[in-house]
This record gives structure tokens, C-alpha cells and sequence, in this order.
């Protein structure tokens, strides 16, 4: 069986090390790269399983980096975890409005570390098995073979692999309220209590501001209060 490939980013040697040998060990084929311009150097030689971008690093940073592939679309459901320091929120909003799917605080645990890898790259395997791409609903088409939704025969909308997942989730789960939790165990396939409900908020977030024509009176993405999140058609 292949390996999964991941690329790790990060212009700290000593981080690079870490994860390469952590994640060797559990059976993940790495390579590194030290700079944002040779990682899409070495995403244009072969493409990842998931990309592992921390942010804060000199010359093009980790967020330019995750913009100028998001805007290439053979790379629109690429699996991109960011790292990032402890205590940079801003950082992290900032990450996932760029395009990224999930992020690791540094200095990270490298069970979690793992935990949250093998989680992502499960997540792409079964992205690959899905058998009926087309999910219509009350105004919106989602073609899960591109990751694109048209909202009333618009053009299409193209979206992440983390936006795409959970709107198609969202779209199997019609009229039902969905906790954050619940989410981040469906959706980002997480272990139970785990994970950050902020997480799911951003991705709403940015999945209403793509969708909605009012973000601020969503048409499909309603929040139940004290509850979660629930979409009607």
C-alpha cells in the first residue's frame, strides 16, 4: 500500500526534523521544505496528501503561500494544516479565511500533532469514495466532483475541501440542528470532546459570506441558538 505523502513547511529546522521523524514513524512518507517559494516548488513536482504550512515564516509567509494555491484550481481540495504560535488568534482567522483547513498551536504534542494527520488525511480518503456527487437543495447544487455549488443557477462557487465537506454535510443533514461538536466529529472527523468549536464558526463563517446574499439574515445556514448550526432548503 502507498504511503501517504505529506509536505511539510516550516522555515525552523529544528521543527522540520520533529515532524518529519514524528510522522515517518507513524508511517507517512515526508518531505520538507524551508521557505514558502520552495514549497511551491515542490508542490508543482507532485502534489500532497496534505500540506503541513506554518505561517509566520520570512519571505513569502505561510498565508500568501495558501492564497496562491487556493487560487489554482487543481489545487482547490487540497488539504492544507496550518501551524501556528501560541496566543496568535489572529493568526489562526486569518489561516482559515486563506484557505486552510485546520491548524496545530506550536509547541504542539506530537500525539495531537498525529491525531489530527491521520484524521485529515482519513478525511481526503473518503472525500475520494463519495458515490453521488450532486446534492441539490432548496436553491443550492453542489457538485461534490469539483467542489463547486451554484446558489439559483449562479455561476459556480468554487470551495475548499473543508468548505465543500461541510456544506455537503450540512446539506445530508437537512432541518437538523448540529452541534459545533458534533460537527468536529462528522465533518473534521475528530475523537469525541475534542477539537475547537472555533474552528467550525470560521468555516461557517466563510462558507455564509460565499452563499449568503445577507450574511447577517442567512438564508441557508441558520444558527440555532444554543444549539448549532442547521440548513433548510
Amino acid at each position: 500500500m502507498t504511503k501517504p505523502y505529506i509536505l511539510a513547511v516550516d522555515d525552523d529546522p529544528d521543527v522540520l526534523g520533529t515532524l518529519s521523524r514524528a510522522l515517518s514513524r507513524e508511517g507517512f512518507e515526508v518531505s520538507r521544505a524551508n521557505s514558502g517559494l520552495e514549497a511551491l516548488k515542490m508542490l508543482g513536482m507532485r502534489r500532497p496528501d496534505l500540506l503541513i504550512l506554518d505561517i509566520m515564516m520570512p519571505g513569502l509567509d505561510g498565508l500568501t503561500v495558501c492564497r496562491r494555491i487556493r487560487a489554482d484550481h487543481q489545487y482547490h481540495d487540497l488539504t492544507i494544516l496550518f501551524l501556528t504560535a501560541r496566543g496568535h488568534t489572529d493568526d489562526i482567522v486569518a489561516g482559515l479565511d486563506a484557505g486552510g483547513d485546520d491548524y496545530v498551536i506550536k509547541p504542539f504534542e506530537l500525539p495531537e500533532l498525529t491525531a489530527r494527520v491521520r484524521a485529515l488525511i482519513r478525511r481526503g480518503q473518503r472525500t475520494a469514495l463519495i458515490e453521488s456527487p450532486i446534492l441539490d437543495l432548496g436553491g443550492l447544487h453542489l457538485d461534490s466532483s469539483t467542489h463547486q455549488v451554484t446558489v439559483y443557477d449562479s455561476h459556480p462557487i468554487q470551495l475548499t475541501s473543508t468548505e465543500h465537506r461541510l456544506l455537503r454535510y450540512l446539506m445530508e443533514h437537512a432541518s437538523q440542528a448540529l452541534s459545533p461538536q458534533h460537527l468536529l466529529e462528522a465533518v473534521w472527523d475528530y475523537p469525541p470532546n475534542t477539537g475547537d468549536p472555533d474552528l467550525v464558526r470560521a468555516h461557517v463563517r466563510n462558507l455564509r459570506s460565499k452563499l449568503e446574499p445577507d450574511e447577517e439574515s442567512p438564508r441557508f445556514i441558520r444558527t440555532i441558538h444554543g444549539v448549532g448550526y442547521m440548513i433548510s432548503g
